[in-house]
């Protein structure tokens, strides 16, 4: 029998609605909402219930309301537990939360703060992204490293084979763009997004998602964390917390984490949290896997 495992989505994945029928049917939704929304100041479900989509899109918020949508799924889900768990980018507090390795409240004043941080870091430090399909992971490090002598530039995410995401300066993401299209590649896209995550552009961001680790409780994990730092499985609260700081500027190893929970048991998925963007991503990387969602309260009513 295999393994089952939770996959928490990051940005991106956000829609005006989004959470609403949930909130709707679940008394124990609405209150984790008050509490995320008196930990913060915010009035998030209003946002994420009415947008408009352009509030819904800002970075400080977005993530807010994917974190907040995704473990309140999870919370609720009692008959189905995961034996590992991983998110991308931001998804990865989200897997945390359901590992036990941070609290609700804690991790969302955490989140909170991150998502401000990479706003501001993106403004202070303006950069781009985009997305890569058709070249090999070794061809786009080399693509990245010879167009950084126009600037920043790096790989951010190894999504599935073939779909890479490259962050960085203007000048640096737009220069690698340029020789992947001479180099082959089958589709280059400029991503619309506040700021180049991922990419060391994001060091004011390190900075201030610091000094709210340091003083943010965390426990070991009760499963397996699988990191994006590394694609390896994680307990150890320290270790935790570090990659947490580091994942900020580092790539986002979502091909290699898939594989090494499959390599270690996993054959049954869950997409908990908004979208189907990881379950697309899940099917890319292995078609052998079983992949399912969890969105709506609907999704969630099976496993009460």
């Amino acid at each position: 029998m295999g393994k089952t495992a939770f996959i928490f989505p990051g940005q991106g994945s956000q829609y005006v609605g989004m959470a609403r029928d949930i909130y709707d049917n679940s008394v124990e939704a609405r209150e984790m909402l008050k509490t995320a929304e008196e930990a913060i100041g915010v009035s998030l479900s209003h946002i994420m219930f009415n947008g408009p989509e352009e509030s819904l899109k800002q970075t400080d918020i977005t993530q807010l309301a994917i974190f907040v949508h995704s473990v309140i799924l999870s919370s609720l889900i009692r008959t189905l537990q995961p034996e590992m768990v991983a998110g991308h980018s931001l998804g990865e507090y989200s897997a945390l939360v359901s590992a036990g390795s941070i609290q609700f409240y804690d991790a969302v004043k955490l989140v909170h703060t991150r998502g401000r941080a990479m706003l501001q870091a993106g403004i202070e430090q303006p950069g781009t992204m985009a997305a890569v399909v058709g070249l090999l992971p070794d061809k786009l490090e080399q693509i990245c490293s010879e167009a950084s002598s126009k600037g920043i530039v790096q790989c951010a995410n190894f999504n599935s084979p073939g779909q890479i995401v490259i962050s960085g300066s203007v000048e640096g993401v737009k220069a690698a763009m340029e020789i992947s299209k001479r180099e082959g590649a089958k589709l280059v896209k400029e991503l619309v997004v506040s700021g180049a995550f991922h990419s060391p552009l994001m060091a004011s961001a390190k900075d201030a998602l610091q000094i709210k680790l340091d003083v943010t409780p965390f426990y070991d994990a009760r499963i397996p964390v699988y990191t994006n730092v590394t694609a390896q499985p994680v307990t150890d609260k320290h270790l935790i917390k570090n990659f947490l700081f580091e994942q900020l500027s580092k790539p986002v190893r979502w091909e290699e984490t898939i594989l090494n929970m499959i390599n270690d048991g996993a054959d049954t998925f869950y997409e908990i949290g908004p979208g189907k963007v990881l379950q697309g991503l899940v099917k890319r990387i292995n078609p052998d896997a079983q992949i399912f969602g969890i969105d709506k309260f609907s999704d969630v009513e099976r496993f009460l």
